[in-house]
Formats: structure tokens, C-alpha cells, sequence
């Protein structure tokens, strides 16, 4: 029988309770000063069908997927995971930031650092896709082929709590689009077949790459199945509009 995928929905108060009751942690001023940044950042955020809170349907379920991750295998999880795993996609709202800081002295990054010290601060920045501009290329695609061979280099490389984080957010991202898969756009279109395409170039293999993640592996390989027939059965088959932007 295949894998459900459906996606959690939670609110603030859901998500703190799972954190005490399933994950056994105490919501000191750390975690509560994360989940205060990220309501200031995606408060009025939306997934791609522009109506799910980005933060009840994205933020919050990877946070409580990477707890119940750490808590499978016994592994010590604390306050700065949580933090980063709550934080991992604060850097991609940067109109949002601007408008926030734009009264301040400070940068909205030193405010990051200086608030919650280097690792979230290295975590957040570094999981964000950095400009095109930057990579060589005859044309965007070139470009951002040699963007996204740079950071599957990065994350090879990096530590535990980063593999956990992304996979995390990668999972939940493609699980968000396989639910919304029939919809008439553009942009699920095109998120399916990129989706497709980087499980197969790279997220799958990462999962069983050293330190194994074998639940992440398990669900990510239902999810992609999933989406791929559903790719082939219904959106091949759509008439597609021009909707929607980018999320990693």
C-alpha cells in the first residue's frame, strides 16, 4: 500500500504543544524568540496554492518533523535546532525583512546573528539559494544547473543538523505540491518537474550518503513515486497558466 502524503496543518499553539508533549521540550525564550521572528516574517505568507499559511503548513510541520526525527533515533535535539529548523527559510522573505528593518540601524542578518548566535545565524543564510547573477552560464538554465551542482556540494559537506533541516523542508515541499498537484498552474508545473528531477539527481542518493537517514529516505522515495505518476496521469494532460514564484 502506498505512503499517505498528506500535509499537517498546525497552529502556533498545536505546534507548541507537540513540541511538549511528543518531544518532551521545555519552549524556553530561544525557541519562543524564533517562532516570534517567523510570525513577523511569514505572517502573511502562502504556499502555492494562495490560500494555506506558509507558517501553519510549512514552518511549524518541519519544525516538529525534524523533533520527531532526533527523537527516533534517541539522538540529543535542544533549543538550537529547533530554532534553525523554525528559522531555515526566514532569509527568503526579503522584501518582508527590508520592510521590517528598514527603521533600524542594524541589518536584519547582524540582528539574526547577534539574537540567536552563529549556528542558527550559519543555518538560516546558508540554506537560502543565493542570486543567479553570480553563476557562470549562457542562460538562466545553465546557471541554475551550476547553482544547484554548488549547493548539493554544500550539503554534502555540511552537519547533521543541516541534512535534517533540508530534507525536512524538501520533504514537506514536495508533499505540499503532490496535494496540489491537479491544480491548474504554471508554477505547480513547473515545481513538479523540478522537484522530479533534483530527487533524482541528488535527494534521494543524499539520504542514504553517510550519516544515513533511512526514514527520510523512505518517505521521500513514496513522495517522489507519487508525484511522478501523478505528474504523468494529470499534468501532462493540463492546459498551463502563468502563476506563481519560487520557493526552495
Amino acid at each position: 500500500m502506498a505512503m499517505k502524503h498528506s500535509v499537517a496543518s498546525m497552529t502556533d499553539a498545536d505546534f507548541v504543544s507537540v513540541l511538549e508533549k511528543e518531544g518532551k521540550m521545555r519552549i524556553d525564550d530561544f525557541i519562543k524568540g524564533a517562532m516570534e521572528l517567523a510570525e513577523d516574517v511569514h505572517s502573511d505568507s502562502f504556499r502555492e496554492d494562495g490560500s494555506s499559511s506558509f507558517l501553519e503548513t510549512h514552518t511549524w510541520p518541519v519544525a516538529v518533523d525534524v523533533m520527531r526525527h532526533y527523537k527516533s533515533l534517541n539522538r540529543p535535539i535542544t533549543s538550537v535546532e529547533i530554532a534553525s529548523a523554525i528559522l531555515h527559510d526566514i532569509s527568503e522573505d526579503n522584501d518582508r525583512i527590508i520592510d521590517l528593518y528598514k527603521t533600524k540601524d542594524y541589518g536584519f542578518e547582524a540582528y539574526l546573528k547577534y539574537r540567536f548566535g552563529s549556528r542558527v545565524y550559519y543555518i538560516a543564510t546558508s540554506l537560502k539559494l543565493k542570486d543567479l547573477a553570480g553563476y557562470d552560464g549562457k542562460n538562466d538554465e545553465e546557471r541554475k544547473l551550476s547553482r544547484f551542482h554548488e549547493y548539493c556540494d554544500f550539503l554534502v559537506a555540511a552537519d547533521y543538523d543541516i541534512k535534517v533541516t533540508k530534507l525536512a523542508d524538501r520533504l514537506n515541499n514536495m508533499e505540499f505540491i503532490l496535494n496540489i498537484a491537479k491544480q491548474n498552474k504554471k508554477m505547480v508545473y513547473d515545481k513538479i518537474k523540478r522537484y522530479l528531477r533534483e530527487s533524482e539527481d541528488f535527494y534521494l542518493c543524499f539520504t542514504i550518503l553517510h550519516p544515513r537517514t533511512p526514514d527520510f529516505y523512505n518517505k521521500l522515495r513514496s513522495c517522489y513515486e507519487q508525484l511522478r505518476s501523478t505528474y504523468y496521469e494529470y499534468t501532462l494532460t493540463m492546459p498551463q497558466t502563468n502563476e506563481g514564484a519560487d520557493r526552495t
